[in-house]
């Protein structure tokens, strides 16, 4: 017997997930997903009923509240819908909503831990990020200097597309293996905590670390016509500074969910795909 399917919750991205979840044959309904029209029926209740429920990326928007467009759903009171019976999977849940789970009696799964996942949507970051930096520049990235702060999965990924676009790439890390990596590709490296002094040269800075890099006391070392990108979750950049400055700058959060939310639709449901053969269980 094949397994149905509830996607609730989320963004654009859950919404594409639904449509190829039914293009693929299966049984799929869905909650809190109406402004992007994914078809099908639409309740909660139905939805949480599914034999897979699939939860949005990030979990939570706020404390302990459901990702959701629609009516906001506290997470324990989504969590009471379900039983243990469900393979029940999200991403980025926070350490209160695993609990909340397990009160319940259930067992939920971060698919975001997954590494072909993480990867996948790192490289969607990257392009989007140069994406975003194109349509707010009135300069080719060809010969400008880039600052990449933060070399993980997204600053690799970012570093290398701004490489291949004709960019002077100078990207920063902590440890010494990766700064070594970074000087091993070509590019400039820089200690992600002793920036001062080294920033009066860049066109455009992407921040990728969710924790205050670039405060007020950096920024004004910038030139006036650079533009700040942060890709972080929680600001790298003080924004707010750097408005009174008359800097340029986009808070460029979930962009693989609102710039191309088929693909990353698609990387959830390969995931949901592997998770599910790892299981044993026919989809």
């Amino acid at each position: 017997m094949k397994k149905t399917f509830g996607v609730i919750g989320g963004d654009r991205r859950q919404a594409e997930l639904a449509r190829l979840l039914a293009a693929d044959g299966r049984t799929v309904s869905t909650y809190g997903l109406e402004a992007w029209k994914p078809g099908g029926e639409t309740s909660l209740e139905r939805a949480a009923t599914a034999d897979v429920v699939i939860l949005p990326l990030p979990l939570c928007k706020g404390d302990s509240v459901l990702n959701c467009q629609e009516t906001p759903v506290p997470t324990m009171d989504l969590f009471r819908k379900f039983h243990s019976g469900q393979l029940l999977l999200a991403g980025q849940v926070k350490p209160a909503q695993q609990r909340e789970a397990e009160a319940c009696g259930l067992h939920l799964e971060d698919y975001f831990l997954r590494e072909e996942l993480t990867v996948a949507n790192a490289a969607a970051t990257a392009e989007a990020a140069v994406q975003v930096a194109m349509e707010h520049l009135d300069r080719s990235l060809l010969g400008m200097d880039c600052l990449v702060l933060g070399f993980g999965r997204i600053g690799k990924l970012l570093s290398n597309r701004l490489h291949g676009l004709g960019a002077r790439v100078t990207a920063t890390a902590r440890k010494p293996g990766d700064l070594a990596w970074i000087r091993a590709y070509g590019w400039q490296a820089l200690e992600t905590s002793r920036l001062d002094g080294h920033l009066n040269s860049f066109g455009t800075v992407f921040n990728t670390v969710p924790s205050m890099v670039l405060d007020e006391r950096l920024l004004p070392q910038l030139p006036k016509e650079c533009l700040l990108v942060d890709l972080a979750s929680v600001q790298g950049m003080d924004l707010v500074a750097a408005e009174r400055l008359g800097l340029a700058n986009v808070w460029a959060r979930s962009l693989p969910g609102r710039l191309v939310p088929y693909t990353a639709a698609a990387v959830i449901r390969d995931a949901v795909d592997y998770i599910l053969e790892e299981r044993g269980d026919p989809a």
